[in-house]
């Protein structure tokens, strides 16, 4: 939300959006340049107001969203640190970006100078969540080294890194291009090499970072190229000839596409998804949510993981689990369940679209959904 909007601290007391798990104010590219001290003063306003709210009781503070601030540079983030109060132990993190090796450590150093200094009063930690989005990260000739600076910052600094967030958008801007509702940004081809690479530094399994996908700008879809691939079966299965329509408007505001793109993130090992529209809250939310046969599998190979076995038939008697290579994808699986929840056997994620309950079944050390 742009850090301007004078109702952002009504909206969440009154919880307009259902499903809203977390908030990001923006100081960047939401705002005007001209507009940064206004802001920035809307900002301080929003957020004396929830602090007001939780400590009168009118909301108690387990109710808020995780609270975010993506600010513009450095300076305004040291700015903020020193202005913000005690506004800011309402706040999880920053979003930091335009990350680089060049900007990266004064950053952190920032964060973890003011979490060392709150270590003793109880004060939750903030996190930082650095955006990459520059142009030596997407240039060829750049990337590579690059990409080690930031990852050895991060290292650095690892306990504070919240996530790492892939910033297609301001990507396609250093060439002219912006993909169309019809397109995912993985048929980019210099966005898709670029996400690539970063992958294949950050989301290796021992280095236990969290990357999440870029923001889908649509969410209003009137003249199609291509044939809509969001199949009608899973709709009518989960709501009858009603699914026909929910489907539809789906399709009217571009919401397919989104879920073909987050479909692409979960194969690629992303997990979350920037939300710049409240119609998208739930598709994202929904197509985290584990289904029953992932879990399945997930949880068999972790029980079986004795050295008695190696592989054995999946529990829907469909593929082949072999303990030793699936067995960091199950701890995945089971991580992922513990947030998002498990799918009931019977049910797809169309089920938890629209506001309908019994779509899915607590498993143990899941989050029913």
């Amino acid at each position: 939300m742009p850090a301007t909007r004078s109702e952002v601290a009504e909206e969440i007391k009154n919880g307009k959006h259902e499903g809203l798990t977390t908030v990001m104010l923006d100081l960047e590219d939401a705002i005007g340049d001209q507009q940064v001290e206004y802001a920035e003063q809307s900002l301080a306003q929003q957020l004396l107001q929830l602090l007001s709210y939780v400590r009168t009781g009118v909301m108690s503070e387990q109710s808020l969203p995780l609270l975010f601030v993506r600010v513009r540079s450095v300076e305004q983030l040291e700015r903020l640190l020193k202005g913000l109060g005690e506004s800011l132990s309402l706040l999880t993190g920053f979003v930091l970006p335009k990350f680089s090796s060049g900007n990266g450590r004064a950053y952190f150093e920032l964060i973890a100078g003011y979490n060392r200094g709150k270590a003793e009063q109880n004060i939750p930690v903030l996190y930082g969540l650095p955006i990459l989005e520059s142009s030596k990260i997407i240039y060829r000739e750049t990337r590579w080294n690059e990409l080690l600076l930031i990852k050895e910052i991060l290292d650095e600094y690892q306990e504070y890194v919240l996530n790492v967030r892939i910033g297609a958008t301001d990507f396609s801007s250093l060439f002219g291009l912006r993909r169309s509702p019809d397109i995912t940004i993985y048929e980019i081809a210099v966005i898709r090499d670029c996400i690539a690479d970063i992958i294949n530094l950050f989301g290796r399994v021992d280095s236990d970072y969290v990357i999440s996908g870029p923001v889908w700008e649509y969410f209003s879809h009137r003249e199609r190229v291509f044939k809509p691939q969001l199949r009608v079966s899973p709709f009518e299965d989960a709501f009858g000839k009603q699914g026909r329509n929910l489907r539809m408007g789906f399709i009217s505001d571009a919401v397919d596409g989104l879920i073909r793109e987050v479909m692409m993130d979960k194969e690629n090992g992303i997990i979350g998804k920037t939300i710049i529209h409240p119609s998208h809250i739930k598709p994202v939310q929904a197509m985290y949510a584990v289904t029953h046969e992932e879990y399945m599998d997930a949880l068999a190979i972790v029980e079986r993981n004795d050295g008695s076995l190696g592989v054995f038939k999946s529990t829907y008697a469909n593929k082949m689990n072999e303990i030793k290579p699936h067995l960091n994808w199950a701890h995945r699986i089971i991580n992922r369940s513990k947030v998002y929840g498990v799918l009931h056997e019977q049910q797809h994620f169309v089920s938890l679209l629209p506001n309908h309950e019994n779509t899915s079944a607590a498993y143990p050390g899941a989050v029913q959904r």
